[in-house]
């Protein structure tokens, strides 16, 4: 094959594409460049002026590497792995570096392995990192448990890229002996390991990143980017559903800007097919007034050389032929995407097929409780103040309010309040763990919501201000075998959405499970949830139980800063 490259590079022999008068992106020296871009196989051979067997004209258009997702959980956007290829790709991502942290919570190293067999089915390179941190906490209930044995054992696959987020910053901090063999494994094979440290400073950060962690997509605060990257971390530029960060951005200098790079994390269909993935990120960055070059690079070539893949993200010879030829470098709309050399989507839409999908038994037919009643959700404290969760739109930190509240029948009195009871049920080994609280501001009236999404654990978390509803939305939940309900006391009417993948994504198509999803989360909002909250997803970040401050678990309210258990009682 180097032969035909080297022959097709020097014009002796035609190349098998050539897009055609481009003007092209050099992110080596920062500038845009001229030239006909030739590519052989699954490589560019060349750029100049060339011929080739297949040409396209990309006179007024702008060729840019392919993207690369620093870091995302397909299971997030509720799809099966081929139709979230199918609303990216064409979108422009090429690449994605994924944590099935989600599914493999749920079904161990079954769900790792589905992502990983079904995302053989695209054209998108899908670099899957081990979940380091099944379950996230030891203080919930998760559907598997993968401790160090299991990593060292899995770590080695060959579909395995890297060690996922490490979220147990206090294990690696504490020297925890099953975090140090997990940490073991993964430089042992060479893996690159993710890091997750929100607010870890100073000689605490020291002690996390002798642990061998190269990235943070948690960063919130100046000091804390310019002390991360000024130790040789990346910091993710996240750009998702509920989590978004794309203010950090304003820390970006010509100085820095190789530490950067761009992410999704937790990005759902109806965002994915009405706003796009990583081009709507360059595209609110470059509005925003960051340097369009910058921006590219850093979901290009900055994320290929964070998790070393080598001769990606960069347009020059014998690099991998992932190209995305756009518009512009204001709205980034995707004209032509190619992967490995192959046109695969054209003018927003994909050129491959999606309908036969990887789709085995032992990922179906997860949710597993007892029929529930009203009086499980039953709230009971004994002190006229409580704590109250409350949580700021557009992020996954919970706060905490001391709120007043009165009894009834042995049960706080929500209705007429700006309060609601949580509720977390455990749904994969029926303990009947059920966790309750309080939480303040999220506006919902006159019955209940409920999702099995609920991370990192994924149990059943339920919302509401009707005790009967909520035991509704938890049994409809049961029989759907997973997904999003929605009661409402005064119709009796229950909608829902179900996902049937591990209770957490669809085995359906894109189109038909963006469009009632987006309508469930309309009604979720004529019922008084407030717009500025991503409906459900939203809920979905109430039990993430290492995430600051307050979050409920199924086995009660947890303290996230103090790394314990608390009361509802103030």
């Amino acid at each position: 094959m180097l032969e035909k490259y080297i022959n097709a590079a020097r014009r002796v022999t035609k190349a098998d594409l050539v897009l055609k008068n481009a003007t092209y992106l050099d992110v080596f020296t920062g500038k845009l460049k001229k030239g006909d871009i030739a590519v052989v196989g699954e490589k560019i051979v060349g750029i100049g002026e060339y011929e080739g067997e297949k040409q396209i004209d990309c006179s007024a258009l702008t060729v840019l590497p392919g993207y690369i997702d620093g870091h995302v959980h397909i299971e997030s956007s509720q799809l099966s792995p081929e139709e979230f290829a199918s609303l990216i790709v064409p979108r422009g991502t090429t690449t994605i570096i994924a944590d099935p942290h989600e599914i493999t919570n749920v079904c161990g190293m079954a769900g790792c392995e589905y992502i990983a067999k079904a995302s053989a089915n695209v054209p998108l390179d899908v670099k899957i990192q081990l979940p380091s941190c099944v379950p996230a906490t030891p203080f919930e209930t998760s559907g598997a448990v993968l401790n160090g044995k299991d990593i060292a054992e899995n770590i080695t696959n060959e579909y395995i890229f890297g060690l996922g987020e490490f979220m147990n910053y206090p294990g690696v901090l504490f020297c925890d002996k099953d975090v140090i063999q997990k940490l073991e494994a993964a430089h042992e094979h060479g893996k690159v390991i993710d890091g997750h440290a929100p607010a870890v400073y100073g000689y605490d950060l020291n002690g996390y990143l002798c642990g061998g962690i190269s990235t943070d997509h948690e960063c919130v605060y100046a000091d804390e980017i310019e002390e991360k990257i000024s130790k040789g971390m990346y910091v993710h530029i996240r750009h998702g559903s509920s989590t978004q960060n794309l203010g950090n951005a304003k820390y970006i200098t010509p100085a820095n800007m190789r530490r950067f790079i761009l992410c999704t994390d937790d990005r759902h269909a109806a965002d994915l097919k009405e706003k796009g993935h990583l081009d709507d990120a360059l595209r609110r960055l470059v509005a925003d007034g960051l340097d369009p070059i910058t921006a590219v690079t850093c979901a290009t070539l900055n994320c290929a050389e964070c998790y070393g893949l080598k001769f990606r993200g960069g347009i020059a010879p014998f690099w991998l032929a992932d190209l995305v030829v756009v518009d512009n470098l204001k709205n980034f709309n995707a004209q032509y995407v190619i992967k490995r050399g192959k046109l695969v989507a054209e003018k927003g839409k994909p050129l491959f097929d999606t309908s036969k999908r990887y789709l085995p038994e032992n990922v179906l037919n997860t949710v597993h409780v007892k029929d529930l009643k009203a009086e499980d959700f039953i709230l009971k404290i004994n002190s006229p103040k409580a704590k109250a969760m409350t949580i700021e739109p557009g992020g996954v930190v919970t706060g905490c309010e001391i709120v007043d509240v009165t009894h009834e029948n042995g049960d706080v009195v929500v209705k007429g309040t700006d309060l609601l009871k949580l509720a977390v049920v455990e749904r994969h080994h029926m303990t009947g763990n059920i966790g309750r609280a309080l939480f303040k501001g999220y506006g919902l009236k006159g019955g209940a919501m409920g999702i099995t999404i609920a991370h990192d654990s994924h149990n059943i978390i339920l919302m509401g201000d009707d005790n009967e509803a909520m035991a509704k939305a938890a049994n409809k939940l049961k029989e759907i075998g997973g997904g999003m309900v929605l009661v409402n006391s005064k119709t009796g009417e229950v909608d829902s959405l179900t996902l049937d993948i591990g209770g957490l994504m669809s085995s359906r198509d894109a189109e038909s499970l963006q469009r009632d999803s987006r309508a469930l989360i309309e009604k979720a909002h004529a019922m008084g949830v407030k717009r500025e909250y991503e409906a459900f997803m939203s809920l979905a970040f109430l039990s993430l139980a290492v995430i600051p401050r307050l979050k409920l678990v199924d086995k009660g309210l947890f303290d996230v800063e103090k790394y314990a258990f608390t009361t509802l009682e103030a």
